[in-house]
């Protein structure tokens, strides 16, 4: 009795030890990205307010797991004007949608880091998308790029105005 005991013990240990669940320095972390403007600007941004669930171990990615999402009222373009209309029905209707979401459904490591699949929701629409990034000194970086008509997001506004593909950068910061 106690020989098993013993090894579900450091069985239920082992299986603890391969996922390394972190906190979010929601201080620091943000999503910046960049789009451009009437053709020949680029508008760039952020947002804050990321928080949620990493679980990542470089040495194990496939069981690893992230539940991240960002408030999508924390927009800044460093211009009040522009940020309140992107807070509204024509772009990220952040009463009715406050959060923007990805949660994963594979993390696999590649040549130059890793690769996480999963589901990116915005503006109530739900995606598919890959995102590769790195993992280095406790902070996650990923890069990726979305069309923003694929969410929904600023549909009325023409694509000469305000481009169609967004730049888009991911910086966690691990506590």
């Amino acid at each position: 009795m106690m020989s098993r005991f013993l090894f579900v013990s450091l069985a239920l240990f082992s299986l603890s030890a391969d996922v390394n669940s972190q906190s979010i320095d929601a201080k620091n972390s943000m999503v910046t990205f960049s789009v451009s403007n009437m053709r020949f600007r680029t508008v760039e941004g952020t947002f804050k307010g990321m928080n949620g669930n990493v679980n990542f171990n470089p040495n194990n990615p496939n069981n690893s797991s992230f539940e991240v999402c960002i408030d999508a009222s924390t927009v800044n373009t460093n211009n009040t004007k522009r940020d309140q209309h992107l807070k509204t029905e024509d772009f990220f209707a952040v009463d009715t949608y406050p959060n923007i979401c990805f949660t994963s459904s594979q993390i696999t490591k590649t040549a130059s880091g890793y690769n996480t699949k999963g589901v990116l929701t915005m503006h109530g629409v739900s995606k598919n998308i890959e995102i590769p990034f790195t993992f280095s000194d406790n902070s996650l970086v990923g890069n990726f790029k979305v069309n923003r008509l694929d969410y929904k997001v600023g549909e009325g506004t023409g694509s000469f105005m305000v481009g169609t593909e967004i730049d888009i950068k991911i910086t966690t910061y691990l506590e």
